[in-house]
Protein backbone atom coordinates (compact mmCIF):
# COMPACT_ATOMS: atom_id res chain seq x y z
CA UNK A 1 0.00 0.00 0.00
CA UNK A 2 3.19 2.19 0.53
CA UNK A 3 2.85 3.69 -2.93
CA UNK A 4 -0.47 5.14 -2.49
CA UNK A 5 0.94 7.60 -0.64
CA UNK A 6 4.00 8.79 -2.26
CA UNK A 7 3.60 12.13 -3.96
CA UNK A 8 1.03 14.68 -2.59
CA UNK A 9 -1.02 14.58 0.32
CA UNK A 10 -3.49 17.21 1.05
CA UNK A 11 -3.81 18.22 4.90
CA UNK A 12 -7.04 19.49 3.74
CA UNK A 13 -8.93 22.45 5.78
CA UNK A 14 -12.47 22.44 7.36
CA UNK A 15 -14.22 25.17 5.85
CA UNK A 16 -16.85 26.75 8.21
CA UNK A 17 -19.64 28.55 7.90
CA UNK A 18 -19.72 32.68 9.62
CA UNK A 19 -21.67 30.82 12.82
CA UNK A 20 -19.25 28.04 13.51
CA UNK A 21 -20.56 25.28 11.05
CA UNK A 22 -19.21 23.00 8.99
CA UNK A 23 -19.68 24.51 5.28
CA UNK A 24 -20.20 21.18 3.46
CA UNK A 25 -20.74 22.51 -0.03
CA UNK A 26 -17.34 24.65 0.27
CA UNK A 27 -15.71 21.85 1.62
CA UNK A 28 -16.86 19.98 -1.38
CA UNK A 29 -15.28 22.39 -3.46
CA UNK A 30 -12.04 22.04 -1.40
CA UNK A 31 -11.98 18.23 -2.28
CA UNK A 32 -12.78 18.34 -5.63
CA UNK A 33 -10.25 21.34 -6.56
CA UNK A 34 -7.55 18.94 -5.16
CA UNK A 35 -8.10 15.56 -7.18
CA UNK A 36 -8.51 17.92 -10.21
CA UNK A 37 -5.31 19.21 -9.47
CA UNK A 38 -3.91 15.66 -9.70
CA UNK A 39 -2.52 14.86 -6.02
CA UNK A 40 -2.27 11.59 -4.87
CA UNK A 41 -4.55 11.66 -1.70
CA UNK A 42 -6.16 13.59 0.59
CA UNK A 43 -5.63 14.13 4.90
CA UNK A 44 -8.86 15.02 6.74
CA UNK A 45 -8.89 15.89 10.00
CA UNK A 46 -5.60 16.77 10.82
CA UNK A 47 -4.25 20.14 12.29
CA UNK A 48 -5.22 22.21 8.75
CA UNK A 49 -8.59 20.69 9.03
CA UNK A 50 -8.54 22.27 12.67
CA UNK A 51 -9.55 18.84 14.10
CA UNK A 52 -9.19 19.76 17.79
CA UNK A 53 -12.01 22.51 18.17
CA UNK A 54 -14.54 19.55 16.35
CA UNK A 55 -16.83 17.51 18.64
CA UNK A 56 -17.18 14.00 18.09
CA UNK A 57 -20.39 13.85 15.65
CA UNK A 58 -18.66 16.80 13.43
CA UNK A 59 -15.25 14.33 12.77
CA UNK A 60 -17.86 11.51 11.65
CA UNK A 61 -19.71 13.57 9.95
CA UNK A 62 -16.77 14.93 8.37
CA UNK A 63 -15.12 11.85 7.62
CA UNK A 64 -18.19 10.21 6.08
CA UNK A 65 -18.98 13.38 3.73
CA UNK A 66 -15.05 13.33 2.66
CA UNK A 67 -15.56 9.45 1.76
CA UNK A 68 -18.49 10.20 -0.20
CA UNK A 69 -17.24 12.65 -2.44
CA UNK A 70 -13.83 11.24 -2.75
CA UNK A 71 -15.83 8.05 -4.10
CA UNK A 72 -12.68 6.39 -4.17
CA UNK A 73 -10.92 7.81 -6.88
CA UNK A 74 -7.86 9.02 -4.51
CA UNK A 75 -6.79 7.14 -1.10
CA UNK A 76 -7.99 9.05 2.54
CA UNK A 77 -5.34 9.06 5.45
CA UNK A 78 -7.59 9.85 8.06
CA UNK A 79 -6.07 12.44 10.98
CA UNK A 80 -6.60 10.16 14.51
CA UNK A 81 -3.89 11.12 17.41
CA UNK A 82 -3.85 12.72 20.47
CA UNK A 83 -1.75 12.90 23.66
CA UNK A 84 -4.45 10.16 25.32
CA UNK A 85 -3.03 6.29 24.14
CA UNK A 86 -6.33 4.64 25.24
CA UNK A 87 -8.99 7.60 24.18
CA UNK A 88 -7.10 7.09 20.61
CA UNK A 89 -7.46 3.15 20.66
CA UNK A 90 -11.41 3.65 21.46
CA UNK A 91 -11.14 5.98 18.56
CA UNK A 92 -10.43 3.85 16.13
CA UNK A 93 -12.84 0.92 17.67
CA UNK A 94 -15.75 3.22 17.16
CA UNK A 95 -15.02 4.59 13.57
CA UNK A 96 -16.41 3.38 10.67
CA UNK A 97 -12.74 3.15 8.67
CA UNK A 98 -14.25 1.20 5.87
CA UNK A 99 -13.69 4.16 3.45
CA UNK A 100 -9.82 5.15 5.39
CA UNK A 101 -6.57 3.92 3.53
CA UNK A 102 -4.66 4.88 6.36
CA UNK A 103 -4.33 7.03 9.56
CA UNK A 104 -2.23 10.19 10.62
CA UNK A 105 -1.35 9.96 13.45
CA UNK A 106 0.58 13.02 15.67
CA UNK A 107 2.77 12.39 18.22
CA UNK A 108 1.33 13.13 22.11
CA UNK A 109 1.55 16.92 22.91
CA UNK A 110 1.75 18.52 25.90
CA UNK A 111 2.28 15.23 28.14
CA UNK A 112 5.70 15.43 26.63
CA UNK A 113 6.80 11.81 26.94
CA UNK A 114 9.95 10.35 27.11
CA UNK A 115 11.13 8.25 23.66
CA UNK A 116 10.52 5.34 25.16
CA UNK A 117 6.65 6.45 25.83
CA UNK A 118 6.52 7.86 22.30
CA UNK A 119 7.60 3.92 21.36
CA UNK A 120 5.16 2.34 23.23
CA UNK A 121 2.38 4.84 22.48
CA UNK A 122 2.46 4.27 18.28
CA UNK A 123 3.15 0.46 19.15
CA UNK A 124 -0.16 0.29 20.88
CA UNK A 125 -2.41 2.41 18.39
CA UNK A 126 -0.68 0.36 15.46
CA UNK A 127 -1.54 -2.91 17.63
CA UNK A 128 -5.48 -1.80 17.68
CA UNK A 129 -5.40 -0.44 13.96
CA UNK A 130 -6.32 -2.05 11.05
CA UNK A 131 -5.15 0.42 8.47
CA UNK A 132 -1.55 1.26 7.96
CA UNK A 133 -0.16 4.03 10.42
CA UNK A 134 1.63 6.91 9.27
CA UNK A 135 3.35 9.10 12.64
CA UNK A 136 3.69 12.45 12.76
CA UNK A 137 6.04 14.20 14.26
CA UNK A 138 5.75 18.16 14.74
CA UNK A 139 8.12 19.33 17.50
CA UNK A 140 6.90 22.75 17.36
CA UNK A 141 3.40 22.19 18.23
CA UNK A 142 3.77 18.84 20.19
CA UNK A 143 7.09 20.19 22.75
CA UNK A 144 8.73 17.20 22.04
CA UNK A 145 10.12 15.65 19.30
CA UNK A 146 10.61 11.91 18.35
CA UNK A 147 13.96 11.25 17.68
CA UNK A 148 15.46 9.44 14.83
CA UNK A 149 16.81 6.40 16.67
CA UNK A 150 12.47 5.96 18.10
CA UNK A 151 11.54 6.55 14.76
CA UNK A 152 14.00 3.64 12.97
CA UNK A 153 12.71 1.40 15.94
CA UNK A 154 9.19 1.46 15.34
CA UNK A 155 10.44 1.05 11.52
CA UNK A 156 11.65 -1.75 12.14
CA UNK A 157 9.90 -3.25 14.63
CA UNK A 158 5.92 -2.74 13.51
CA UNK A 159 4.59 -3.67 10.03
CA UNK A 160 2.14 -1.68 10.66
CA UNK A 161 3.87 1.57 10.87
CA UNK A 162 4.79 2.32 7.10
CA UNK A 163 6.06 6.02 7.46
CA UNK A 164 6.64 9.43 8.47
CA UNK A 165 5.30 12.94 8.65
CA UNK A 166 8.34 14.80 9.38
CA UNK A 167 7.80 18.33 10.21
CA UNK A 168 10.34 18.97 12.62
CA UNK A 169 12.36 21.23 9.92
CA UNK A 170 16.14 19.42 11.02
CA UNK A 171 17.17 18.29 7.71
CA UNK A 172 20.20 16.23 9.81
CA UNK A 173 17.43 14.14 11.64
CA UNK A 174 15.63 13.56 7.99
CA UNK A 175 18.12 12.63 6.15
CA UNK A 176 19.71 9.90 8.91
CA UNK A 177 15.91 8.29 9.08
CA UNK A 178 16.31 8.45 5.04
CA UNK A 179 19.74 6.46 5.40
CA UNK A 180 18.96 4.06 7.75
CA UNK A 181 15.36 3.31 7.36
CA UNK A 182 13.75 0.02 5.83
CA UNK A 183 13.06 0.44 1.82
CA UNK A 184 9.78 0.65 2.44
CA UNK A 185 9.29 2.96 4.91
CA UNK A 186 7.85 6.45 3.87
CA UNK A 187 9.47 9.33 5.06
CA UNK A 188 6.90 12.60 4.41
CA UNK A 189 7.97 16.03 4.28
CA UNK A 190 5.59 17.77 6.97
CA UNK A 191 6.50 21.18 5.58
CA UNK A 192 6.09 22.53 2.37
CA UNK A 193 9.30 24.79 2.09
CA UNK A 194 11.64 22.25 2.43
CA UNK A 195 9.49 19.19 0.49
CA UNK A 196 12.14 19.89 -2.44
CA UNK A 197 14.76 19.15 -0.42
CA UNK A 198 13.80 16.29 1.56
CA UNK A 199 12.68 14.55 -1.94
CA UNK A 200 16.45 15.46 -2.88
CA UNK A 201 17.96 13.98 -0.18
CA UNK A 202 15.84 10.34 -0.96
CA UNK A 203 12.44 11.25 0.97
CA UNK A 204 8.32 10.72 -0.80
CA UNK A 205 6.68 13.15 -0.83
CA UNK A 206 4.73 15.54 1.50
CA UNK A 207 1.85 15.98 3.84
CA UNK A 208 0.66 19.40 2.29
CA UNK A 209 -0.85 22.31 3.46
CA UNK A 210 -0.22 24.76 0.06
CA UNK A 211 -1.91 22.04 -1.75
CA UNK A 212 -5.05 23.08 -0.80
CA UNK A 213 -4.91 26.26 -3.04
CA UNK A 214 -2.11 25.36 -5.76
CA UNK A 215 -2.84 21.64 -6.27
CA UNK A 216 -1.23 21.15 -9.73
CA UNK A 217 1.84 23.13 -9.37
CA UNK A 218 2.34 21.80 -6.06
CA UNK A 219 1.82 18.07 -6.97
CA UNK A 220 3.99 18.95 -10.67
CA UNK A 221 6.84 20.07 -8.45
CA UNK A 222 6.54 17.05 -5.94
CA UNK A 223 6.31 14.99 -9.25
CA UNK A 224 9.04 16.25 -11.33
CA UNK A 225 11.21 16.10 -8.16
CA UNK A 226 10.45 12.11 -7.36
CA UNK A 227 11.35 11.55 -11.17
CA UNK A 228 14.53 13.47 -10.65
CA UNK A 229 14.06 16.47 -12.68
CA UNK A 230 14.63 19.10 -10.34
CA UNK A 231 15.05 21.69 -13.70
CA UNK A 232 11.34 21.35 -13.53
CA UNK A 233 11.10 21.39 -9.76
CA UNK A 234 12.94 24.23 -8.86
CA UNK A 235 11.02 26.20 -11.12
CA UNK A 236 7.62 24.92 -9.36
CA UNK A 237 9.29 25.37 -5.82
CA UNK A 238 10.67 28.91 -6.31
CA UNK A 239 7.55 30.43 -7.76
CA UNK A 240 6.11 28.96 -4.93
CA UNK A 241 8.14 30.06 -2.55
CA UNK A 242 7.38 33.45 -1.49
CA UNK A 243 3.22 31.89 -0.92
CA UNK A 244 4.21 29.61 0.90
CA UNK A 245 6.17 32.18 3.93
CA UNK A 246 3.03 34.62 3.34
CA UNK A 247 0.55 31.56 3.80
CA UNK A 248 2.46 30.39 7.23
CA UNK A 249 3.52 34.23 8.27
CA UNK A 250 0.43 34.73 10.80
CA UNK A 251 -0.43 30.96 12.07
CA UNK A 252 -1.76 27.83 9.87
CA UNK A 253 -4.64 27.22 8.98
CA UNK A 254 -5.40 30.95 9.19
CA UNK A 255 -3.06 31.17 6.46
CA UNK A 256 -5.01 29.24 3.82
CA UNK A 257 -8.38 29.95 4.88
CA UNK A 258 -7.40 33.46 3.90
CA UNK A 259 -5.85 32.26 0.34
CA UNK A 260 -8.66 30.27 -0.20
CA UNK A 261 -11.27 32.75 0.68
CA UNK A 262 -9.68 35.53 -1.46
CA UNK A 263 -9.79 32.45 -4.36
CA UNK A 264 -13.53 32.21 -3.51
CA UNK A 265 -12.87 28.67 -2.68
CA UNK A 266 -14.37 28.23 1.05
CA UNK A 267 -14.54 31.60 3.65
CA UNK A 268 -11.87 32.41 5.98
CA UNK A 269 -13.91 31.75 9.55
CA UNK A 270 -11.76 29.49 11.88
CA UNK A 271 -13.21 28.32 15.37
CA UNK A 272 -11.39 29.25 18.17
CA UNK A 273 -9.02 29.97 20.16
CA UNK A 274 -7.46 30.52 16.06
CA UNK A 275 -8.54 33.67 14.57
CA UNK A 276 -7.84 35.22 10.91
CA UNK A 277 -4.48 36.33 10.02
CA UNK A 278 -3.36 40.29 10.21
CA UNK A 279 -4.43 42.72 7.50
CA UNK A 280 -0.79 42.83 6.52
CA UNK A 281 -0.48 39.30 5.85
CA UNK A 282 -3.65 39.38 4.07
CA UNK A 283 -3.13 42.30 1.92
CA UNK A 284 0.37 40.23 0.95
CA UNK A 285 -1.76 37.01 -0.12
CA UNK A 286 -3.99 39.13 -2.11
CA UNK A 287 -1.14 40.83 -4.07
CA UNK A 288 0.69 37.34 -4.69
CA UNK A 289 -2.66 35.40 -5.75
CA UNK A 290 -3.54 38.09 -7.72
CA UNK A 291 -0.55 38.85 -9.46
Amino acid sequence: MNVNFKGTGVALVTPFHKDGSIDFKSFKKVINRCIDGKVEYLVPLGTTGESVTLNKDEKNAALDFVVEIVEKRVPIVLGLGGNNTSEIVNQLSHTDMSGVDAILSVSPYYNRPSQRGIYQHFKTIAGACHVPVIIYNVPSRTGSNILAETTLQLAEDIKNIIGIKEASGNMEQVMNIIKNKPKDFLVISGDDAITLPVIACGGDGVISVVANAYPREFSDMVRFALEGNFEKARKLHYKLMEFIHALFADGSPGGIKAALSIMNVCQEHLRLPLVGVNKATLNKLTTLIND
